[in-house]
């Protein structure tokens, strides 16, 4: 494969990036602290290589940045429950799989992020919908023209590429600017990031 093929690539990453509307991610970082003070819940979910965002955020607020602190955040990701993610599938709809478990969880106030690069994954949109009747915050991430999660959401995450490799490039590159963000406000500007794995172990 030529270089170019590669740079080009890189260049529609970098390109992109340039693009974002940087005010949305601060705005949702806001939300994000005002839902670890008030007790609120984050629930978090996608399809695909979304959904693999999903439960990488997951584990980033459980562990580093919740790890050592005396309120934590309190985040759950409805791509990890695969038994219960097949039985809906199989007696209801995938498109039911969010929307279900949301229906058992969310309260007033809580955080709800749908990850979908297209926007218009069913199952994601039915979930915010459900989300938005119970009170709760929405929250789209996307690509594309943002699709019908874009517009219904409270805030709107948007990558502007018609490119779903790209567009779920960006989304974890957003959500580990947010990770840092947060830690640092969190533990100081001296808190540890970057680590590696190696110096971490004892």
């Amino acid at each position: 494969m030529k270089n170019t093929e590669f740079n080009a690539y890189f260049n529609r990453v970098s390109d992109t990036l340039g693009r974002i509307d940087i005010s949305t991610i601060d705005r949702l970082v806001e939300l994000l602290l005002k839902a670890r003070e008030n007790g609120n819940t984050i629930f978090i979910f996608g399809n695909g290589g979304s959904g693999a965002t999903a439960s990488h955020v997951t584990g980033d607020f459980l562990k580093g940045i919740s790890y050592g602190l005396d309120k934590r955040f309190r985040i759950q990701c409805l791509n990890d429950n695969i038994s219960g993610m097949m039985a809906i599938s199989n007696d209801l709809s995938y498109d039911e799989v969010f929307v279900e478990q949301l229906k058992a969880f969310v309260k007033e106030k809580d955080i709800v992020i749908g990850i979908s690069g297209s926007g218009n994954s069913a199952n994601v949109v039915k979930a915010m919908e459900l989300a938005r009747t119970k009170g709760a915050v929405t929250v789209a991430f996307c690509g594309f023209r943002g699709g019908k999660i874009k517009d219904m959401a409270d805030l709107s995450i948007h990558v502007p590429v018609n490119d779903m490799e790209v567009t779920e490039d960006i989304h974890v590159i957003i959500f580990h600017a947010i990770k840092q963000a947060i830690m640092k406000t969190l533990k100081g500007e001296n808190c540890s990031m970057g680590t590696t794995y190696d110096e971490r172990v004892k």
